[in-house]
């Protein structure tokens, strides 16, 4: 909608900005403070319906979660453990709240999980183990992950494997498990080409 206003050439008219200062209130989180201070009248365009699929394509998840999905490892002190810690692989999908019909529709389709509310977001979050082990490796395996998000999986998956083998209740195996994390997600380095 907006690439047609620019077609048109409406965005060189006052009245072509307030139609997409309409269009910006329904998308992601809507108009900043600043925006809404500046015009405070704007009704937000409705948004269209989608109808969410039936059976979810698995193609598209693996795109979906190469853009939205997260792969990541949390470490936490536990007496129950006799290392002192426990390891925890979570793989997890944040979203608006509009949409939490679609993230509810991933229970199914992966074999579990669950929704967590935050405040303007719900969160799906998978952490069993064996789901992780007997349906996401192989599903991202066979349909792969793309971007900077396939070497957070790639890492996920070791992690898994050191988990499987009972790797992570020796001080040797964590150590492998905090080294692998220290590189994952926000910490990950890459060097720059030559």
């Amino acid at each position: 909608m907006a690439i047609d206003l620019i077609r048109k050439k409406e965005h060189m008219s006052i009245e072509g900005i307030y139609k997409f200062v309409e269009l910006k209130a329904f998308l992601n989180k809507g108009l900043t403070e600043e925006l809404k201070k500046y015009f405070p009248n704007i009704t937000p365009v409705e948004r269209p319906k989608v109808d969410l699929p039936k059976i979810i394509n698995p193609n598209w998840f693996a795109g979906f979660t190469s853009g939205e999905g997260c792969f990541s490892v949390e470490i936490l002190k536990s007496s129950t453990y006799n290392i002192g810690f426990q390891v925890i692989l979570k793989f997890s999908i944040s979203q608006h709240t509009r949409d939490l019909e679609l993230l509810k529709k991933f229970i199914d389709f992966l074999g579990g999980g669950s929704i967590k509310k935050h405040k303007s977001t719900h969160e799906f979050v998978l952490v069993k183990l064996a789901i992780i082990t007997e349906n996401i490796i192989p599903l991202f395996k066979k349909y792969p992950i793309y971007g900077i998000k396939s070497y957070n999986f790639s890492d996920f998956c070791k992690i898994a494997e050191l988990m499987n083998n009972k790797d992570h209740l020796t001080q040797n195996g964590l150590n492998k498990i905090i080294e692998i994390k220290a590189g994952m997600n926000k910490n990950r380095k890459f060097l720059d080409p030559i």
